[in-house]
């Protein structure tokens, strides 16, 4: 038995992973608030609109329609224990509290020069008046 993919709730994750609320959709839209919620309740879409959504959100019309949560799950559960989803950070603290510490001389010398060159124009500007 082919498992059918609910386009609504597919249509409420795009929408909230893109931080987007219903209201706003349905401004975008030309409909109400309701109309979105009542959207995201429906199994399967009206072609003309999950275009318009889709195009709304970015996304591709068989994105909305293929989207399975399920596998999603499946991929992180098999691949979260594997070395590919591992990040090793190897930094030194040292050498980023130096790095930290050569940026702020430079950005030192930058303000002293900043100021030395208003000081500068403030001179000339007297001496000409």
């Amino acid at each position: 038995m082919e498992k059918v993919i609910h386009q609504g709730r597919n249509v409420k994750r795009f929408r909230e992973m893109l931080g987007i609320k219903q209201d706003a959709l349905a401004m975008q839209l030309g409909l109400s608030q309701q109309a979105i919620s009542s959207l995201e309740q429906k199994e399967l879409i009206d072609e003309k609109i999950l275009a318009d959504v889709a195009a709304l959100l970015k996304v591709p019309v068989e994105a909305i329609k293929t989207f399975d949560e399920e596998k999603v799950y499946n991929i992180i559960g098999n691949t979260y224990n594997d070395s590919s989803a591992s990040v090793i950070n190897n930094f030194n603290p040292m050498e980023k509290w130096i790095e930290a510490m050569e940026e702020n001389r430079k950005l030192y010398e930058r303000l002293l020069k900043a100021e030395q060159e208003k000081q500068a124009l403030l001179e000339k500007l007297l001496s000409e008046k």
